[in-house]
């Protein structure tokens, strides 16, 4: 039985449909938005701009669910029914949910200093090249650039196992044609796109994700209750105990080889969070008198993804081995099947036949399509800025920045879907892929965190952590998987003990050797430095000209306008009432640019603001420190020391959180973003139905 056939339940046009058809479903609909928001906002997406950073004026709930999609991997829906599969309960909770959502709260520090220190970046980079220079800006580039690549592998690795494994369908195939559609939807949207698929597809994932666990805790004859769950893992522990767990028990936080992968999921987290050009562009797109609400939220609505979908599915997999339905059964899952993320696909199958296939496959679809968006955008704004404009043509007027980001969103599209081809042809799975990227990427974190936070971290202190955390990384972890095994293959070095070794050895060695180095003679640096970034380079762009100016390009038009202050709608808005202005208003006039003028000069007063800058910050401060202490410490180690294992009602509570988290999550992704911006759409709805909009 083969591991890509075990569980194909779908024919292979099924798989070419959800990944052409509904690919180019998002391509035209955002094709639509596209033509909405050039002719009634004040953002149009051919301005750099706003393409780039989507205006920097995007509130807190659309933020929280870019920030939930761009962080929702293939990996995360399959590693973490994966752990759950070997680890038990522990894996969706303390292995995988507490251990990638830390990094987010973190975040929301860098974010609040993003928006103090460097207002108008578009790129951490930008940051790097203002303080160290060319030769720290392009060491830094090749650490996101490597981030960005192994990320993206990851994407497709997962996604295209689960279809090929659902359907059929040629896994190189699915490589190449997932992100086809996506290109085309970023291209038209830039990544104000991005954010509205976000925002839909992450609704996509938590209803499919609802509609697994009522299945399972409530009305599935396979289980169908919390009890029923119980007592299969209760079972399924007698008959394959679980290495390192209390008891061998599903049913404990308990578990030593759980506490190795949740460490290695910290140190590798920090730095495709830290590094990810994705997470930095949302922080530099939210509007900043909400960014740190943002991040929490987004932090909070991200944990019960991981934490529903594997508490369900993930345990599944462990309750149903030994059903005959079980696509492997009697057989043990292998461990190549494992390590690919199968769990989930195959409990899925068991539980819901057909159904739960397409179920599953739509999920991973969403997940895989909305999180590559996030790369694309990000690694085309790291060449169009960093090195296009920096390195090659500093003089590049806006038309051609744009040019440039929409061929760079194709090129890194190829590059994905070449690499994820690669990793495929030589045999590296997700889960080796999921381990080792963190120390090779772990010495750079602490470095670009102290960037944008610690005036003190001098030029050499920046390289020598990168450089010396990198080559610490990867000995520590050929070493001891050299001294552990005695050889060094891709099963010795993807097992537990080296890549801890080396994503602990990355991530703490740059973390000591930067601030050491430091030290040695500290810098004083002078943030109005990075505040100056792009100060007289964006005067103006993004703002649509008005519908009756014809022949009057939008760059044209952003030579005279300042976007980081009102326009004159805005500052009269008083006098230009609807009921007030005439009939057939110019673009300027519109209901929709006023409020979003309004809302703009908030955001500059906000900025020009110290006293309010340094609250939003201790406040990141103290929400991330105090939130990341309780889901890692306070919870999950009293409950490890105590060798606690669950009992029925126990178990049964624990579910009951999962659900209640779960549907948190929706109310954050799903109605905060429409009640954020209830207004704007009425005013919209107007427009369009010809109450007060601009003259064709």
């Amino acid at each position: 039985m083969s591991d890509s056939s075990s569980a194909q339940i779908l024919p292979q046009g099924a798989g070419y449909g959800v990944v052409v058809g509904i690919g180019f479903f998002f391509a035209l609909v955002m094709s639509g938005v596209s033509f909405l928001q050039n002719k009634y906002t004040a953002y149009s997406t051919l301005a750099s701009e706003e393409f780039n950073t989507a205006s920097r004026n995007v509130k807190a709930g659309l933020i929280a669910s870019g920030v939930v999609s761009a962080w929702t991997w293939a990996a995360t829906l399959l590693q973490s029914s994966t752990v759950a599969y070997e680890y038990g309960i522990s894996g969706p909770f303390w292995v995988y949910a507490a251990g990638a959502t830390v990094q987010i709260f973190m975040f929301t520090v860098l974010a609040c200093k993003v928006k103090q220190n460097a207002p108008r970046c578009h790129t951490f980079l930008e940051i790097v090249y203002a303080r160290y220079g060319a030769a720290t800006h392009i060491i830094f580039i090749c650490f996101a650039l490597a981030t960005n690549i192994l990320v993206a592998s990851q994407l497709l690795l997962g996604g295209s196992a689960v279809v090929t494994s659902l359907t059929g369908m040629n896994v190189y195939a699915a490589c190449w044609l997932i992100p086809l559609g996506v290109c085309v939807y970023v291209v038209l949207g830039g990544l104000r796109a991005t954010f509205l698929c976000d925002f839909s597809h992450t609704i996509i994932v938590m209803i499919v994700i609802l509609y697994f666990m009522f299945s399972v805790y409530a009305s599935n004859d396979t289980i169908g209750s919390p009890r029923a769950m119980y007592d299969l893992l209760v079972q399924a522990a007698r008959e394959r105990p679980v290495v390192g767990n209390q008891g061998g028990s599903y049913l404990t936080l308990k578990s030593n080889y759980g506490l190795i992968f949740g460490v290695i999921q910290l140190c590798s987290g920090m730095g495709t969070v830290f590094l990810d050009q994705g997470y930095w562009q949302r922080a530099i797109a939210s509007r900043p008198t909400t960014a740190v609400k943002a991040y929490i939220l987004g932090g909070f609505a991200w944990f019960a993804i991981p934490f529903g979908f594997a508490t369900t599915l993930g345990l599944a997999a462990v309750a149903l081995t030994s059903n005959p339905n079980y696509p492997t059964y009697p057989n043990q899952m292998t461990n190549s099947q494992i390590q690919a993320g199968l769990a989930a696909p195959f409990a899925a199958q068991t539980l819901l036949g057909k159904s739960g296939a397409i179920a599953l496959l739509l999920t991973l679809f969403m997940a895989v399509t909305s999180s590559s968006s996030s790369e694309l955008i990000a690694v085309s704004s790291i060449l169009t800025f960093d090195i296009y404009k920096t390195y090659i043509k500093p003089t590049a007027s806006p038309d051609q920045l744009i040019f440039v980001s929409h061929v760079m969103i194709c090129v890194f599209g190829v590059v994905m879907a070449g690499f994820a081809s690669i990793w495929n042809a030589v045999g590296i799975n997700l889960g080796w892929l999921f381990l080792v990227m963190g120390l090779i990427i772990g010495g750079a974190v602490f470095p670009a965190a102290f960037t944008v936070t610690w005036k003190g971290q001098t030029r050499l202190g920046a390289v020598s952590g990168c450089l010396v955390g990198l080559a610490a990384g990867l000995t520590a972890w050929l070493v001891q998987a050299k001294v552990q095994y005695g050889e060094l293959t891709v099963a010795t070095t993807g097992a537990s003990y080296p890549t801890l070794a080396g994503n602990m050895a990355g991530v703490l060695t740059g973390l000591m050797v930067s601030p050491i180095v430091s030290w040695i003679k500290p810098d004083n640096f002078d943030w109005e430095a990075t505040r100056a970034i792009n100060a007289k380079v964006i005067e103006g762009e993004g703002v649509a000209p008005p519908a009756s100016s014809p022949g009057v390009s939008v760059d044209d038009e952003a030579k005279e306008k300042d976007i980081s202050s009102p326009s004159s709608s805005a500052i009269n808005a008083d006098d230009q009432s609807p009921a007030a202005s005439s009939p057939a208003k110019t673009h300027d006039q519109l209901p929709t640019v006023v409020e979003e003028d309004r809302e703009m000069a908030e955001d500059q007063a906000y900025l020009e603001n110290p006293k309010a800058l340094r609250r939003s910050y201790l406040t990141a401060l103290f929400l991330s420190t105090v939130l990341s202490f309780i889901m890692c410490f306070l919870v999950p180690i009293p409950m490890f020391l105590s060798h606690y294992v669950y009992s029925e009602k126990g178990f049964t509570a624990w579910v009951a959180i999962s659900f209640i988290w779960v549907f948190a999550a929706l109310a954050i992704c799903g109605i905060l973003p429409v009640w954020e911006t209830k207004r704007f759409w009425v005013l919209l709805g107007k427009q369009i139905w010809g109450k007060g909009g601009p003259r064709a």
